[in-house]
């Protein structure tokens, strides 16, 4: 097929290069200059968003922020000036929920289908195409583009209307804010306490604690790796728009306030770029003590 991908960046980059491997045509765009790895494999460089929508079928969409997306889609030059009819547009970048339903449907207006496709995983998922996707659409549209999901990802799921596959991804990242700030709290414990947390991160992965981000994420905390990865600054972002939806819906989510404030507190001391285990030195700044190296 041909296919539009915009915003090669980080998780981009790996996702657009498994589509070529996968035989497809690829049509890309950015506002930084195209990667080397992808124009070597074929990919087609286009000036802007409506070049990309005119030639392809579909046209894929993964950067950062719901202003973003709006300016891809919709703004001079976006993907809905070269949209024609029974073309699909996925959005795979983590956005608003109730701005999501409002894109949907200009796209639907246009006689074009849309899916909302927030992925998870971050970069090492989307390396290794084990990305867990969750989307929001209609069944039809979701058929059609499954096989591509299917080169990019492993747990891939038809979550529900437009704007659902967006109301999961925010679930996820509260669930993924809070557990890294719970193995923070572990490893920064035993460590205060005298114990090598990396033989106590060990330990605990053959327990009931164990978790992905204990296994990924533990192991940054211990060998002090934080280049992302995921940036703390769309961590931010994404518990933002549960914060915020969840002030709306008249709901309270504690933990998910306070794992807010952690990463304000590492966004304050220079950290908005780190990746986003590196939550941990908010807390360690709290204890005076760093988790110790293993």
């Amino acid at each position: 097929m041909k296919i539009g991908f915009i915003g090669t960046g980080i998780m981009g980059k790996p996702m657009a290069d498994h589509l070529i491997d996968g035989g497809h045509e690829l049509f890309i765009h950015d506002v930084a200059p195209a990667p080397k790895e992808l124009t070597d494999k074929g990919a087609k460089v286009c000036g802007s968003g409506k070049e990309v929508a005119q030639t392809a079928e579909i046209v894929i969409v993964m950067v950062p922020d719901t202003p973003h997306v709006e300016a891809v889609l919709f703004g001079k030059g976006g993907v809905a000036e070269g949209l024609s009819k029974g073309k699909i547009v996925v959005d795979m970048s983590s956005i608003s929920p109730v701005d999501t339903k409002e894109f949907a449907k200009k796209i639907n207006a246009l006689g074009c289908q849309y899916l909302d496709a927030p992925v998870s995983g971050g970069e090492v998922g989307a390396k290794n195409a084990t990305l867990t996707i969750m989307v929001g659409g209609e069944q039809a549209t979701f058929d059609k583009v499954k096989p591509l999901f299917d080169l990019m990802g492993k747990n891939i799921t038809l979550v529900g209307g437009n704007g659902d596959g967006q109301t999961c991804k925010v679930a996820n990242q509260i669930i993924v804010a809070l557990t890294i700030e719970a193995v923070g709290e572990a490893l920064l414990f035993a460590s205060k306490a005298g114990a090598d947390p990396a033989k106590v991160r060990q330990a605990l992965m053959g327990g009931f604690a164990s978790s992905k981000i204990l296994e990924i994420h533990g192991e940054r905390m211990i060998k002090r790796t934080f280049n992302p990865g995921f940036r703390i600054e769309l961590h931010q972002k994404d518990l933002n728009l549960a914060l915020s939806n969840a002030r709306k819906m008249g709901i309270s989510l504690p933990n998910t306030a306070t794992a807010q404030e952690l990463f304000n507190c590492c966004a304050a001391n220079g950290g908005s770029a780190w990746d986003h285990s590196g939550m941990v030195k908010a807390l360690e700044m709290m204890a005076n003590h760093e988790v110790a190296k293993g």
